[in-house]
Order: C-alpha cells, then structure tokens, then sequence
C-alpha cells in the first residue's frame, strides 16, 4: 500500500512525499503586475511541500480578472519570479506556475488596458467583482472572434516561456473554477456556433489547443492542467453532459503525456474514478473538508497520486512536520487571504517559533 509519505515522481520533478501546495489566490502583486517583495519568502517557507503551484498567473492584460494579482508575460514579471523560484530551489522545492486567464470573470477597471473582458459567447457571469472603488457587476463580456482564440493560445504558450525563462519547474493549465477555459467547457457560457462550441468535442477544444501549444513550447512533462468537473461557480452551470465533458476532455488530454491532471473534487466518485483510469500519469486530487485522519484515504484507494493542500499550507509555513508529528494546526485567518503585507502572509508561527 501507497502512503503519503512515500517519494513520487510528477513529470521530471522528484519529489519527497504525496503532499503539494494547492494555487491560492492572495492579491499581493505589485501594480505592474510583478510579484510583491514578500512573495519569495512566501513560497520558501512552504517548500516543505515538495511542489508548490503558485497562485493564479495571468498569461495576458487580457487575462487578468482581479486587483493586485501578477502575471508572466513581461521582463519585470519573469524578474519577479525568479526570485520566488531561487528562494524555493534554495528550500528543496519544486515551483509550478498556474496560467489563469480568468475570462469574463474581470471588469475593466480591474485591467491595465481597461478593456471589456474576454469570453467563448457575450454572457455575463452574473457576478461582482471587487474593484478600487468597491463591488460592481461583471460586464457583459466580448465574444471571441478566431483570432481572438489564435492570440490567446499564443499568449499561454509566451507565459508558459516566460515561467521556465524565470527558472520556474513548471506551468499548470488552469481549466476550472469559471475561468475562461472552463467558460469554453461549459454549455451555459458557451452558445457558439462554430467550432469552438455545441458539442462536447468542440467546448473541449480550445483547451485542448492551449494545452498542446504549452506541451510544444516547454515540453508536456512540465506541464499540468486543473479542471473542476460540476463546480458552479461564476455563473457556471455545465448541466447534465459533466460526465460526458470530462471523460471527452481527459481522453482527449492523456495522449498530450502531460506532467499531471489536477481535479477539484466535489461529489462525482463515479467519474473520479472515470478519470483516474483515463489518465495515465499523475493525478492531483483536491477536496474540501478533508482532516488529518482522512487526508491520506485517496493515496491509499489508489485514486490519487498527489494531495494538495490549501488553507492548512496557507496557515502552517512547517505543515508537513506538523501532519507528520501528529502537531495542531494554525487556523487561516480569511480577513488576510487577500491584499495586504506580512500579516496573514509570511507571519504563521511555526512550531520552533514556539520553542
């Protein structure tokens, strides 16, 4: 029998153990876009984990939906990065940036061009975003021509350059949590008519060119994509068809070799299970609710190859000597997961702190 404690391999990336840093979003970027002068000693601290994905990169100004989030497309951004991958090297750990274009999940004012958001079809989410000047709906978003999808897949496959150029392990493809991919999968945001919409096949397809343009770039053993069967969030709502979506897609994926599939999972066992004997190389599962007495049921089910964490990893910079001592855990303060400087960020005690 498996356990978490065992080494694993994910694509080329050795690593210690069965545990992994789940991306969290944290606003923390500078204004350009760059990472904040804290984000290094942010991801070191976490190395323990073995692989880090990072929080929600934007590929584009296009794709940034959020205030204070950074980004991989420019030279100061690749900078700022590199400084994150050389603290985390430095731990032992391995870093993966997560490619976010959040499609009509934006507002103008959130932009550096201030442009209407992108989507598969001209539905807005029926969300708010929080802006400089407070909550404000989320705008009907722009249609995407063809070239409009040409320049997109252009621009994850410059971002997923740029992460590696920035001395990052890696890119992960996100594909969930109503973000623009996942707007493409989903039967409710997506009404077109072409190629890109209508069947399963062809919701699926953008996604399968953005990841087969990032595997050509920088090589599918550094590449991973998240997806949330059944999550509705931001307005997503992809019915009946989940199953038939996501078996479609996966197959579709494994034959790219990809590094690893990471699901956000909710309720469907059924097509975990589906996806698990689908996909042929490591898989990330993620779920709500788990505690120390049930974090390793999925390792040891043979369902999952890899569990990542996200508040305990975000409250506890030494969780994995406090999971394997048995240690209590620091509880994740909300009111500081977004924006801000050091508090909530990088002033978690550890256990030595208390010594």
């Amino acid at each position: 029998m498996t356990t978490i404690w065992e080494p694993t391999t994910v694509g080329k990336m050795m690593l210690p153990h069965r545990l992994a840093m789940a991306p969290m979003t944290r606003s923390r970027a500078l204004h350009d876009g760059t990472p904040g002068p804290l984000a290094a000693d942010y991801y070191a601290q976490r190395a323990s984990l073995g692989l880090l994905i990072s929080e929600g990169v934007q590929p584009s100004d296009d794709g940034q939906g959020y205030l204070s989030t950074p980004g991989i497309y420019r030279q100061e951004h690749i900078s700022g990065w590199a400084a994150v991958a050389d603290a985390v090297h430095a731990e032992g750990g391995r870093l993966v940036l997560q490619l976010m274009h959040v499609g009509r999940t934006s507002h103008p004012d959130n932009t550096p061009h201030h442009r209407q958001p992108l989507a598969p079809s001209a539905i807005a989410p029926g969300i708010d975003m929080f802006t400089a000047s407070g909550m404000q709906p989320a705008p009907v978003p722009r249609a995407m021509t063809i070239d409009d999808i040409a320049q997109t897949i252009a621009d994850f496959r410059h971002a997923a350059a740029s992460a590696i150029q920035a001395g990052a392990d890696g890119v992960e493809i996100h594909a969930a949590n109503g973000y623009l991919l996942h707007q493409f999968l989903s039967p409710n945001a997506n009404t077109r008519t072409d190629d890109h919409g209508g069947s399963v096949e062809n919701r699926s397809r953008f996604a399968i060119d953005v990841a087969t343009a990032v595997a050509e770039e920088i090589g599918a053993e550094r590449v991973g994509i998240r997806v949330s069967p059944g999550l509705a969030i931001g307005g997503i709502d992809e019915g009946d068809g989940t199953r038939d979506q996501y078996r479609h897609l996966v197959g579709a994926l494994a034959p790219l070799g990809l590094a690893y599939l990471h699901t956000f999972q909710l309720f469907d066992e059924e097509l975990l299970r589906e996806l698990r004997a689908l996909w042929p190389g490591a898989l990330l599962v993620l779920r709500a609710g788990r505690t120390p007495e049930t974090l390793a049921q999925d390792i040891d089910a043979g369902i999952a190859d890899v569990v990542p964490l996200g508040r305990w990893a975000l409250a506890n910079p030494d969780v994995v000597t406090r999971l394997r001592t048995g240690a209590s855990l620091n509880d994740a303060d909300p009111a500081t997961f977004y924006g801000g400087g050091a508090a909530g960020y990088t002033d978690y005690p550890r256990l030595t702190d208390h010594d």
